[in-house]
Order: structure tokens, then sequence, then C-alpha cells
């Protein structure tokens, strides 16, 4: 099997294990995303955001309009140069990423159960590698 195909299908098969806990509060894996970025850096743009989470910035735009429309999150101009517009979560974006926090430790979890912990760190590694080269 080629290995971008395989790298895409562990990566399906890791965000459907999310999904089953994601769907039952209404969220999908790029809002979980969206959280997850945002609690690494709360208050960031919308380009910033679409280049953590892996989303063309039409895509973003949408899915922010719904946590928006959620109170997931909320836009605000930034303070230093105010035609940017940043997002942060809200109150209700954090609670819900606070129960969720663990699935991606769940999921790296999963991976190490399988690999073993030194070969899951090498692979996470070599894969890190290749994700910055190819930004090159």
């Amino acid at each position: 099997m080629q290995l971008s195909r395989l790298i895409c299908g562990v990566n399906r098969k890791l965000e459907q294990a999310m999904e089953a806990h994601l769907r039952p509060l209404g969220l999908s894996i790029e809002q979980y995303r969206i959280l997850e970025a945002l609690d690494e850096h709360d208050g960031i743009s919308m380009g910033e955001l679409a280049a953590k989470v892996f989303v063309d910035s039409p895509t973003l735009t949408k899915i922010i309009d719904k946590m928006v429309a959620s109170s997931d999150v909320y836009r605000a101009p930034d303070a230093k140069d105010r035609r940017k517009v940043l997002i942060f979560r809200s109150n209700k974006g954090k609670d819900i990423f606070l129960k969720l926090q663990g699935l991606s430790v769940k999921a790296q979890q999963d991976v190490m159960d399988i690999l073993g912990q030194k070969e899951a760190r090498d692979l996470s590694n070599l894969l890190y590698e290749v994700f910055e080269k190819l930004d090159q």
C-alpha cells in the first residue's frame, strides 16, 4: 500500500474512534481540533487557526460561523490591529473541551498500546520530520 494512503487510512481510523465520542455532543472532528488549538493558544487569527487544524480558510469560516452560533467560540478584534479578527474560546467551549480533553490522549495511547512506547515515539518523530520537510 502506498505510504500516503496508509497514513491517510490510519488517520481516518483514529478520527472515527474520536467521532464516536464527539457525535453525541453534536461536534465534528474539525470543531474538536479548533477547540484543541484554542486551548493551546486562545485568541489567534483565522489564518493561524486554519494552519493549525489543516483546513482551508473558506471551510474554517463556515465551521467558526457554526461554532459562534452555538456559543462555543467568539470573534473579537485584535487589540494591536483592529482590522484583524481573533478567535477565542467561550466559557462553554472551554467546558466542552475539558470534558473531551482525554480524547487525543486516548488516541495516542491506543497507538502506543499497538506499537509500544519506543516505536510510537520513533513513528511520531519520523512523521514530524516528514511534515516539516514537506512544508519547506
